[in-house]
């Protein structure tokens, strides 16, 4: 695709709406609302059993909601002060409310339920991908949640009520459910029905924008815990977020994060796509090589991510247990006729902390392979060697290794681990997993990855507030300056395969040892990084 720069605005508020604009000119990403994540699902024709003439009704109400949210989020973009305000922390744009009330003293899904709390945000950031490359993205389910993977955990098409004019995706207008998550056992997974419409504003600008139906449908699952305002991004060659819910979620859901996710994965889809070989990437692994190892650590990574949160792409069971320690979630499955995972009894631990420390110094001690000895079990008490490299970025940090254990003995063969790490200004990931070395050999030779067993474990690392990435080598304190003490909440899962017979019994024993490992992990971390209490 070209490699066009694409200025795009995200933002949200708390009247149950959301957009998605690609226009020219900086944009806001709407709102949404929260009261309290998604791999594909087919598309369903959710108002088939309508009688004819309501289904029109219906359709009709869905177009004039969706036309009123296009307006909405098209104003937001293009509105600076005293709309949107600067942050006094990490500079971010917030929305003013009492202005946002006053340009919009009639909200298109209507007043904010009882309960409910607003975030908006709004962000701005170049993107290399092409506009319509970037609509199309938007609009098709699974390519959407192949972009966003650590934050859709589920999303499906659930009706189409118009595939857009002239063969384009003007005028398009879809129903769409999605599973929205945060990678911490500490936050839920957020549910939410929405409209996604596209317009083409003028030759190569475009806006997508989300809005809630929830005032015009009622679900059979009860209220919603979340409903999005008119959210969406918009740029031509710029790119705008604007994120609006009624939780105060922070850099959990907001622009940034969307930016900032979005920039990396076209960042990484431009060097794929490139015949130029990284300096810093294995000459030795072929063409066909690459692109297999990178499909295996992506779906070790979306696997990661479904078991931090436990949406439903895995059927998860939470275990209740008093060996447990009260802030471990430790949910269990069976995994049966799965090439891609070992068959047995999987079971995964998570749990949330926070440190002291700057994500930025938590991220590389956590990716570095030489001192890997400090925290995890798997390399045999020293360090490990990177046998083979793959960039997914400009940024050191964003790609994908294969490391080797030392053995423990001369009767031990070596161990590899697959490890992708990814990081951006809203967040960091390292997530491996043990793999068998023949299966590897055929990987890295081209062959399908989707035979390759794994269970992947790893750490995600989100900012505590807006501008606490940084880059200091020690412990971070305020030094008695007057700044906030800037720190990290790190995320720490494993999936452990605890019996090879998916009809055996679960063990208290296992439940325990899990506990233990995520518990041991956790301290080793803070004792390396000096900061134990």
């Amino acid at each position: 695709m070209p490699n066009s720069s694409l200025e795009l605005g995200v933002g949200s508020n708390g009247f149950g709406g959301g957009l998605n604009t690609v226009i020219p000119t900086t944009l806001p990403l709407g709102p949404t609302d929260y009261g309290s994540s998604l791999p594909v699902m087919p598309p369903t024709k959710a108002t088939m059993n309508i009688a004819p003439i309501e289904r029109s009704l219906e359709r009709s109400m869905y177009l004039e909601l969706a036309l009123a949210a296009m307006d909405e989020l098209v104003k937001m973009a293009q509105t600076d002060e005293p709309l949107w305000l600067r942050s006094f922390e990490g500079g971010r744009e917030i929305l003013n409310h009492e202005e946002y009330v006053r340009a919009f003293s009639t909200p298109c899904i209507g007043m904010k339920p009882n309960g409910f709390v607003t975030e908006a945000s709004r962000e701005t950031g170049m993107v290399i991908i092409n506009s319509l490359a970037l609509v199309e993205t938007l609009m098709d389910s699974n390519k959407w949640a192949e972009m966003f993977p650590c934050i859709i955990a589920r999303t499906a098409t659930t009706d189409v009520i118009s595939n857009g004019m002239g063969g384009t995706r003007n005028g398009a207008l879809q129903l769409m459910h999605a599973e929205l998550q945060v990678l911490s056992p500490l936050v839920p997974v957020r549910e939410v029905n929405f409209l996604r419409f596209c317009k083409q504003h003028a030759e190569g600008v475009w806006a997508v924008v989300d809005v809630s139906i929830d005032t015009i449908r009622e679900t059979s699952s009860g209220g919603p815990n979340c409903r999005r305002l008119p959210s969406g991004c918009g740029g031509k060659t710029r790119l705008m977020a604007i994120q609006r819910s009624l939780i105060s979620a922070g850099m959990g859901f907001g622009a940034q994060r969307w930016v900032a996710t979005l920039q990396r994965q076209c960042e990484c889809l431009a060097i794929l796509m490139s015949s130029n070989v990284p300096t810093r990437d294995h000459t030795a692994i072929t063409a066909g090589g690459r692109r297999s190892m990178l499909k295996l650590a992506q779906r070790m990574t979306n696997n990661f991510c479904a078991g931090v949160c436990a949406s439903t792409v895995h059927k998860w069971n939470k275990l209740r247990t008093e060996n447990v320690d009260e802030d471990v979630r430790v949910m269990t499955r069976k995994s049966v006729d799965d090439p891609g995972e070992p068959p047995g009894i999987v079971l995964s631990a998570a749990t949330s902390v926070w440190l002291p420390v700057t994500p930025q110094r938590l991220f590389d001690f956590l990716r570095n392979e030489h001192l890997r000895s400090e925290w995890d079990i798997l390399s045999n008490g020293g360090p490990m060697q990177e046998m083979a490299h793959i960039a997914k970025g400009q940024d050191h940090g964003n790609c994908v290794s294969l490391l080797r254990a030392s053995a423990m003995n001369a009767n031990q063969s070596s161990m590899l681990i697959l490890q992708e790490t990814c990081i951006d200004a809203a967040g960091s990931l390292v997530v491996y997993a043990p793999v068998d070395i023949p299966a590897m050999h055929v990987v890295m030779n081209g062959g399908d990855s989707a035979y390759v067993a794994l269970l992947p474990s790893g750490f995600a690392i989100v900012p505590d507030g807006p501008g606490s990435r940084g880059g200091d080598d020690g412990p971070t304190s305020n030094g008695g300056s007057g700044h906030r003490v800037s720190g990290s909440l790190l995320t720490v899962a494993f999936q452990i395969l605890v019996n090879s017979l998916p009809t055996a019994k679960l063990t208290v024993e296992s439940v325990e040892t899990v506990n233990n490992l995520i518990s041991c992990t956790v301290q080793k971390i803070k004792a390396a990084l000096q900061c134990e209490s």
